[in-house]
């Protein structure tokens, strides 16, 4: 299945493009804390993601984003799918690609967006921030 990859903030041109799998917003600013620079390690995680996307296709839409208000958790991201929980996730970097798209293919396949810390890549252990609900979804 080809990746669906967009590099804009609008959200996707159909429903279905939504279904097809997880998108996946990444702080473009982020900066691990550090000073400003050129190129911060959140924009280096985008275009590491992308540049993973574009050799080996998933149904993952990457997203841009200024800001997800994080700053102090490192690069951060938050993942969402229709009918399932919107994860928030942090301490992130460039180096993490890989295994935060291994991630990403095991919250498409769950069927509430809960993927148990177990089945998670060893070096994402500490990544999660926060959980929203989806809208339709009953509390747990």
């Amino acid at each position: 299945m080809p990746a669906s990859v967009t590099h804009s903030a609008s959200p996707p041109t159909s429903p279905a493009a939504a279904a097809e799998g997880p998108v996946l917003h990444v702080c473009t600013t982020c900066r691990r804390g550090g000073p400003a620079m050129e190129t911060p390690p959140g924009a280096q995680l985008l275009d590491r993601l992308q540049t993973v996307l574009d050799a080996s296709p998933q149904p993952i839409t990457l997203r841009p984003v200024a800001c997800l208000a994080a700053c102090d958790r490192g690069c951060t991201a938050a993942i969402a799918m229709p009918g399932r929980w919107t994860w928030l996730l942090g301490h992130l970097g460039p180096e993490k690609a890989e295994d935060l798209l291994a991630y990403a293919k095991l919250y498409a396949a769950s069927a509430k967006g809960t993927v148990m810390p177990s089945r998670r890549p060893a070096s994402l252990s500490d990544m999660i921030l926060g959980r929203v609900p989806a809208a339709e979804q009953e509390p747990s």
